[in-house]
């Protein structure tokens, strides 16, 4: 299947001219991971030699748009987790600098899944009590100062960004308890019914890592199913919500290229 893109966000991403002030600096010594290693085989039809976020929206790619969320924020030490094509990520990102950012690299030297590639990461967290766990492929309008306050209140060991949504067959879904404790996940149902779904941000206690083992692990099946009884909570989003996972979301993100950036950088 050929797809044809109308990139028509006219929107100029110079990062250098283009980057808004911080909007605080409370967070600047939490780190964010962002598991940007993996292969994207449902994209491979339309970008068959990109890494999924490079994947171009509007002029820049993808990740650009998380990386200065981030920035915007205040999140100023970045830890990439690349795999596919990581020399692609690498060369477009360098060290961060033209988004007044610090950009690690953890590469992993084989596939290890969401839950490994974050526990691979362990030695740029060494000074971290808590850290954001972003996935590089989908995109929240999220105030993480708000998502980093509740994580602290609720004293859980997760804290997670779900986001109501009409249509969660692609997804699987959250149940929620009391108090906004998560209880169970449910697989994904193939029927096109409304529910809560994981948003693909989260808040990670540092003692999360011990539970973590090495090689290949999934966050969504292996670890969070585990760490029910230890405390996990979700704060419920209201704001635009993406994955650009299949070519049909990733045509979508085109036509919101706009919204996409403003919903990122609402102060610029």
């Amino acid at each position: 299947m050929f797809l044809t893109f109308e990139l028509n966000c006219l929107l100029t991403l110079n990062p250098t001219a283009t980057i808004p002030p911080r909007l605080d600096t409370t967070q600047e010594d939490m780190p964010a991971v962002l598991l940007v290693g993996g292969i994207g085989t449902r994209l491979q039809s339309v970008l068959p030699a990109t890494p999924k976020p490079l994947a171009p929206v509007g002029d820049a790619p993808f990740l650009q748009l998380l990386v200065r969320q981030l920035r915007s924020q205040g999140i100023g030490h970045l830890v990439l987790c690349t795999g596919h094509l990581a020399d692609q990520v690498k060369k477009e990102f360098s060290d961060g600098r033209k988004w007044d950012v610090v950009i690690d690299y953890s590469e992993e030297p084989q596939p290890l899944g969401t839950a490994g590639a974050v526990k691979f990461a362990e030695s740029y967290l060494t000074q971290a009590s808590d850290f954001l766990v972003m996935n590089g492929d989908s995109f929240l309008e999220l105030d993480f100062r708000e998502l980093i306050r509740f994580h602290r209140e609720h004293g859980g060991l997760i804290s997670m960004a779900v986001r109501r949504v009409p249509d969660a067959s692609r997804y699987g879904t959250v149940q929620l308890g009391r108090h906004n404790r998560v209880v169970g996940f449910r697989e994904k149902m193939g029927a096109p019914v409304p529910g809560i779904v994981n948003a693909g941000v989260y808040v990670f206690k540092r003692a999360v890592l011990q539970h973590i083992p090495a090689g290949p692990a999934s966050l969504e099946k292996d670890l969070f199913p585990k760490l029910l009884e230890h405390g996990v909570y979700a704060l419920e989003g209201q704001g635009m919500f993406i994955d650009i996972g299949t070519p049909e979301d990733y045509a979508r993100a085109q036509t919101l290229c706009h919204s996409l950036y403003q919903a990122a950088l609402p102060e610029s």
